[in-house]
């Protein structure tokens, strides 16, 4: 079954979902995996470090990743890129411009930025890909990352499929939201699918890092 906002979609459903989706994220701790692991920031990395965002969508990890660096004091730059051309737009709607991110649309794996990339960070977007686009996905992280990258995605978990099932219901999420949920949770992935990926992809199991995040959450990381 597709996922609504992977099809014909007009601008104003489009971002309103994002905003909802944001709501999710916080309801359920969704950008905890990805700042825990950003604590682990080698010192010593030149500034501004820069941090690229895969599927930014919105750009509420960006945000976040903003705050974070603020309140730790490291510099950074920040870029979002996103396939969809409604997404640069939603997330420049709902971002601060002193916070100074950049919205880039294309394709990632043909982004060639004018600054070196040190850290590649991805959210709930590889459910969203067939395993050859994953592996592809991976690869291109661990050409372009200098100091490491990190996918935040879904556990495949009946438990969490009827979690965020009950909750959805209970809030009133937009329906984008209400109906992509459970199939995002249906395409999810089991720690053996990320294993198998990895060494599809030619990434050394040894040195990436695949942790349960609960509630829901299955994340890959790797640093150099």
């Amino acid at each position: 079954m597709p996922e609504l906002m992977d099809g014909d979609c007009s601008y104003e459903d489009f971002r309103d979902c994002l905003r909802s989706l944001e709501k999710v994220n916080r309801w359920l701790l969704g950008y905890r995996p990805t700042l825990a692991w950003l604590e682990r920031l080698p010192h010593g990395l030149r500034d501004p470090v820069h941090i690229v965002d895969v599927g930014c969508g919105g750009g509420d990890l960006l945000r976040q990743i903003a705050g974070w660096a603020r309140r730790r004091g490291i510099a950074v730059r920040l870029t979002g890129i996103d396939l969809n051309p409604y997404a640069a737009r939603a997330a420049a709607e709902s971002t601060r411009k002193e916070l100074g991110i950049a919205w880039v649309t294309g394709d990632a794996l043909v982004y060639r930025p004018e600054k070196p990339v040190d850290i590649v960070v991805n959210s709930l977007t590889a459910h969203h890909l067939e395993d050859d686009e994953i592996v592809a996905l991976l690869r291109w992280m661990e050409a372009t990352a200098r100091v490491g990258w990190f996918l935040n995605d879904l556990e495949r978990s009946e438990r969490t499929f009827r979690m965020f099932g009950w909750v959805a219901r209970a809030v009133g999420w937009h329906r984008f939201v209400r109906h992509d949920g459970p199939v995002s949770f249906r395409r999810a992935f089991r720690k053996e699918d990320w294993v198998s990926l990895l060494t599809a992809a030619e990434v050394p199991r040894e040195a990436a890092t695949v942790e349960k995040w609960r509630p829901g959450r299955l994340c890959v990381g790797r640093w150099k």
